[in-house]
């Protein structure tokens, strides 16, 4: 029997979109018992209880379109010209005043505690409790069934909630561009992401920001700057994270109030229903759900970071809160991707070793330790249960070293992982500063010799006799193993690593010319670097080519904001 392709109406409006509306976060979980009706609760307070707190966004004044993702919008059916109709702008600068419904004007922000690198933390909430920690400045406000999936839509900087922490909630325009670009980069990469769908600025409100001196090489912002606030939407299927369980895994564990047991079985009985009601049946017991639930998800985190390691991108914050639970990118702040190969190369100067480029494995197992933490007073009760939760906690290790092999081995076009050639690439990588991505991008030419690859050599190494030597020995050494003889293995080879290696990456000196130019009202670049990060395997013109695809000059390295961030505004 054929089947029959199910068509979808175009969303033209806002009144199209209503009709698609499901909230189905506020209407079957609890909110704070402390929570304004009229959701006007922009002061930071302590949040005991419920799973979100109603809130209504602060609009951004006189809001001006910058761009919107066509190829997102086309996903979801949208009309491009939705992106620029005032009744759309209005909502997604944050003015929920006027909506038609069944639209809500309040939306939600939820809170979550705070785990660095496998360890509870309660200091950096305002009242010492973990009370306070969450969406300070993100505020959900819609969720929508749209062509038969779930999307949930999220302001980055749509104002103050509860757990703003004395912060002014707004987002600048420069961390927006940052997070909008990436988003859809990942997407074409091939890595699960949360998805941006539209960019706004406005045209009069500012806010002050620390930041660096021009040409600085400090760690540590030098000066207040004044930063046009702009509201970027993201869109996922859930913004629920592992650090939003491990709120309610504590509070459970401590009995900090009657329902705190309840709280936490409803929030990972919605996280299944949101993010793995295809793996997982519904008429299961919580036990069996929460295993199967932990399974799932190492195998989502460990692919992921194994993905991230693939196209050169390090989540310079890896903490249990920027832990999306569906097992996907979120949160872009101090994101980078990198440029000279370097294990520990990490963009954000507050997140140290623990954080770095080859450690994402590591740091990916003390969050998932965190989550199953969180599930264990579900099981209290269950011994078997618990034992079988901590062998899939223990086995995350060697998950994760399979899916980094499985990676690996993709990136050279090898069949098998080969460590020998695997760990001398390694040193010659770091002993030679190649760039990563255009190493592994010529590499997947299948060449004939060195030459090539030296395209990818920052310094003086190429002029090494030794390191030539060294690097022409290895070469030959991966020849062998690929087994491609002949030119029609060598071109399915070649092809099969171009799928794997990207030619073009959102390295950060990129991003600086597009919002520094944005900042004067020009949003050219911003969507030319749409428009090629969008098709990042592909061999695009000769012009893009000699912009884009090159090593990061010698006069950028080190230098703060390039390099380097503090923070992500």
């Amino acid at each position: 029997m054929q089947e029959t392709k199910q068509t979808y109406k175009t969303i033209n409006s806002l009144d199209d979109l209503a009709l698609l509306a499901d909230y189905s976060l506020m209407d079957t979980l609890i909110p704070d018992s402390d929570a304004k009706t009229n959701g006007i609760d922009h002061s930071p307070r302590e949040v005991f209880s419920g799973h979100y707190v109603p809130v209504i966004p602060t609009p951004i004044e006189s809001p001006l379109y910058i761009t919107h993702s066509k190829k997102f919008f086309a996903e979801l059916g949208f009309s491009d010209a939705l992106a620029t109709s005032e009744d759309f702008i209005r909502l997604f600068s944050g003015d929920t005043s006027v909506l038609p419904e069944p639209l809500r004007k309040i939306g939600w922000a939820t809170g979550y505690a705070l785990s660095i690198y496998g360890t509870e933390y309660y200091e950096q909430c305002p009242f010492k409790t973990g009370n306070g920690y969450g969406d300070g400045r993100a505020i959900s406000i819609l969720e929508a069934v749209i062509k038969g999936k779930r999307w949930e839509m999220q302001l980055k900087g749509g104002g103050r909630t509860p757990y703003c922490r004395g912060a002014d909630g707004r987002a600048v325009l420069r961390s927006s561009i940052r997070e909008f670009l990436a988003q859809e980069h990942m997407h074409a990469l091939g890595v699960p992401t949360s998805r941006s769908l539209s960019l706004y600025v406005s045209k009069t409100e500012k806010v002050r920001r620390p930041w660096f001196l021009n040409g600085s090489h400090s760690k540590d912002p030098e000066v207040m700057i004044e930063e046009a606030v702009a509201i970027t939407t993201r869109v996922a299927p859930s913004f629920l994270r592992v650090g939003q369980l491990e709120l309610f895994g504590r509070r459970a564990r401590k009995n900090e109030h009657s329902k705190a047991m309840q709280e936490l079985e409803m929030i990972v009985l919605h996280l299944i229903d949101r993010e793995y009601s295809d793996v997982i049946d519904a008429n299961l017991t919580i036990e069996e759900k929460v295993l199967l639930l932990a399974r799932e998800f190492c195998n989502r985190l460990s692919s992921l970071v194994a993905d991230w390691i693939r196209v050169g991108y390090t989540q310079g914050n890896f903490n249990g809160d920027n832990c999306a639970a569906g097992g996907f990118t979120l949160d872009y702040g101090p994101f980078g991707f990198i440029d000279m190969f370097d294990p520990e190369y990490q963009p954000w100067t507050g997140g140290g070793v623990h954080f770095s480029f080859l450690n994402q494995p590591q740091a990916a197992q003390r969050n998932f330790n965190m989550f199953c933490l969180a599930q264990k007073p579900l099981l209290k009760s269950h011994e078997s249960e618990l034992r079988e939760l901590e062998t899939i906690k223990n086995d995350f290790s060697s998950v994760m070293q399979f899916k980094m092999i499985e990676m690996w081995a993709s990136k050279l076009g090898l069949k098998t992982f080969n460590a020998t050639l695997f760990n001398e690439l390694m040193k010659l990588m770091i002993e030679t500063s190649v760039d990563y991505t255009i190493f592994f991008r010529e590499l997947s030419s299948v060449p004939d010799d060195i030459s090539v690859l030296t395209k990818s050599f920052y310094g003086d190494s190429i002029h090494d006799g030794a390191i030539l030597e060294s690097w022409s020995k290895w070469l030959e050494m991966w020849k062998s193993l690929t087994n491609a003889t002949t030119q029609e293995s060598r071109d399915k080879l070649s092809k099969e690593m171009k799928r794997v290696n990207p030619k073009y990456t959102l390295r950060e000196w990129f991003l600086v010319p597009a919002y520094k130019e944005a900042q004067r009202g020009d949003f050219t670049l911003i969507k030319e670097l749409q428009e090629i990060m969008s098709d990042p395997y592909a061999e695009q013109s000769s012009e893009i080519q000699e912009k884009y695809y090159r090593k990061k000059p010698s006069e950028l390295f080190d230098i703060a904001g390039i390099s380097h961030i503090s923070c992500s505004s």
